[in-house]
C-alpha cells in the first residue's frame, strides 16, 4: 500500500519531461534581461523558425529611412533613432514610426563597448517595429563578417569585458537549462556549450583580455548564440523599391552570381552549416567584397558609369546606399544621386559624428537628409584636436592605422582568423 501511494503521490509532481519548455524560455528571459535589460515579448506558441534566406526584394514603403553604421555605442544610437522619429524619447525599446521601413546600414559591432546591447535593442525594436505594419533591418557590414571570422584587430577593452559579462549570464542560463536535460525522467537534452574546444589562452596577448576573447569567439563564431541570433537572419544587400542597400557596394560580379545566393551562402556560414571554422563566403571576402568595397563612396570621383552599369542589371535599381567610408561632411550624394554614402562616423570610437539619417518618401521621389537640430549640434562640433582624431578615425576604417585589440597584441601575434576547434 505505501508503495502504491508514492506512486500515485509522484505521478502528481510535474516532472521535467513537462517543464523543458518553460525552463528554457524562462532561462532565456533570465540571461536577456541580465544582459541588456530588455524582455522580449512571450507568445503562446512557438514562434515559428526563421526563413532560410535573409529577406532581398521589398517594396517600396510610404516612407523609408536609411542609418549608417553604429559601432558599438548606444547613446549615440538612440540619437540616431530619436532623429528618423523611430523611437519616442523616453522608451528606446518602443517602436514610434508606424509602418516606416528603416534599414541600419551594418557595422553594429567592434569600436565601442555597447555591441551587444545594441544587437538586442536593434532585435527589439524590430518585434515593436512588425506589430505596426513597420519594419527595422540591420544588414552585415565588414565587422559583422570579421568577428564571425574571429578577426578581433577592431575590438576595445569595453567590448571584451561586454561579452566576458555576457559570457557569465549565459553559462548561468546553460545550468539553469541542464536541470532539465534528458536524463531518467525523459527531459530534453543537454543544451550545446558554445565554449567547448575554444582555448582558454591566447599567447601575445594580455592575460586580462583572454577571457573577453574567449568569450567572443564562444558567442560569434558560426553558429554561436549571438551569431545565430542576431546576425545569420540579416541580408548582405537588400533592395528596397528602388533604393539598393549594402554596406560596401556592388560589382557586376556580385549581381551576376545572384543578390539572393550570396544572402543565402552567408546566412548559411554564421549559422554554421559549412562548418565551424569554414571561412567566410567569397563575396564577404577581398577588397571588391560587397561589405569592404569603397569603389563608389570614398571621394567625389565616383566611376559614377560603372555604377550605372551595376544598377542597370538590377530592375527598377535608381540608387545604391552604402555606409562603411566616414563621410566627413556628412551624409552626401554623388553620381547624379546614384551613390548615397550614409556613414558619418556616428560612434565615438569613430569620429562622434553629427547625427543624420536619410529619409526617403513617395516612393523614391522625395529624398532628404535629416539632421542633428542646430540648438544640439553644439555638442558635436570639432575643434582642432577632434579633427585630427576623425581624421585618423577615416584611416582606421580603411584599414590604415591600427586601433582597439590590435594595439593590445605583438606585431608578431596577430588574431586575424582566430579559429576554435569544433565543438
Amino acid at each position: 500500500m505505501a508503495t502504491a501511494a508514492a506512486t500515485a503521490a509522484a505521478a502528481d509532481v510535474p516532472s521535467c519531461r513537462d517543464l523543458p519548455a518553460a525552463v528554457s524560455a524562462f532561462a532565456d528571459a533570465f540571461v536577456d534581461f541580465a544582459v541588456s535589460g530588455i524582455f522580449f515579448p512571450s507568445t503562446p506558441t512557438p514562434s515559428p523558425p526563421p526563413p532560410p534566406t535573409p529577406t532581398t526584394f521589398l517594396p517600396s514603403p510610404t516612407r523609408l529611412v536609411a542609418i549608417g553604421d553604429l559601432h558599438g555605442d548606444l547613446p549615440k544610437s538612440l540619437s540616431a533613432l530619436r532623429l528618423a522619429g523611430l523611437v519616442p524619447p523616453h522608451d528606446p525599446t518602443s517602436w514610434s514610426a508606424g509602418p516606416t521601413l528603416a534599414v541600419q546600414l551594418g557595422d553594429i559591432l567592434d569600436r565601442g563597448g555597447d555591441e551587444i546591447r545594441l544587437l538586442y535593442l536593434i532585435r527589439r525594436l524590430a518585434i515593436s517595429a512588425a506589430g505596426q505594419g513597420g519594419a527595422l533591418l540591420p544588414i552585415m557590414g565588414n565587422h559583422e563578417v570579421m568577428n564571425v571570422s574571429g578577426d578581433f584587430r577592431f575590438a576595445t577593452p569595453q567590448g571584451l569585458r561586454e561579452f566576458s559579462a555576457w559570457a557569465g549570464w549565459y553559462r548561468a542560463g546553460l545550468a539553469i537549462k541542464r536541470r532539465c536535460a534528458r536524463g531518467g525522467d525523459g527531459g530534453d537534452p543537454p543544451p550545446k556549450n558554445p565554449f567547448l574546444g575554444i582555448p582558454k589562452e591566447f599567447p601575445g596577448v594580455k592575460p586580462e583580455f583572454w577571457d573577453g576573447i574567449r568569450s567572443r569567439l564562444a558567442a560569434l563564431r558560426p553558429d554561436g548564440p549571438i551569431a545565430r541570433r542576431f546576425l545569420a537572419d540579416l541580408p548582405t544587400v537588400l533592395v528596397v523599391g528602388d533604393s539598393v542597400f549594402v554596406h560596401g557596394g556592388l560589382l557586376e560580379a556580385n549581381v551576376e552570381y545572384g543578390l539572393e545566393r550570396i544572402n543565402a551562402e552567408v546566412s548559411e556560414w554564421i549559422r554554421g552549416e559549412r562548418g565551424a571554422n569554414a571561412v567566410a563566403p567569397e563575396f564577404v571576402r577581398g577588397r571588391d567584397a560587397v561589405v569592404w568595397l569603397r569603389r563608389f563612396s570614398d571621394g567625389v570621383n565616383c566611376d559614377c558609369q560603372r555604377l550605372e552599369g551595376v544598377l542597370g542589371m538590377i530592375p527598377g535599381a535608381k540608387r545604391m546606399i552604402m555606409g562603411h567610408t566616414i563621410q566627413t561632411d556628412g551624409i552626401n550624394a554623388v553620381c547624379g544621386a546614384q551613390a548615397v554614402r550614409v556613414d558619418v562616423g556616428l560612434s565615438r570610437g569613430c569620429g562622434n559624428g553629427l547625427p543624420e539619417v536619410l529619409e526617403i518618401n513617395g516612393g523614391g521621389t522625395n529624398v532628404r537628409v535629416i539632421t542633428t537640430d542646430p540648438a544640439e549640434a553644439w555638442q558635436y562640433r570639432k575643434q582642432g584636436a577632434e579633427k585630427a582624431a576623425i581624421a585618423t578615425a577615416v584611416k582606421e576604417k580603411k584599414g590604415e592605422v591600427k586601433e582597439g585589440l590590435a594595439l593590445l597584441v605583438r606585431e608578431s601575434h596577430g588574431l586575424k582568423e582566430v579559429q576554435a576547434k569544433a565543438a
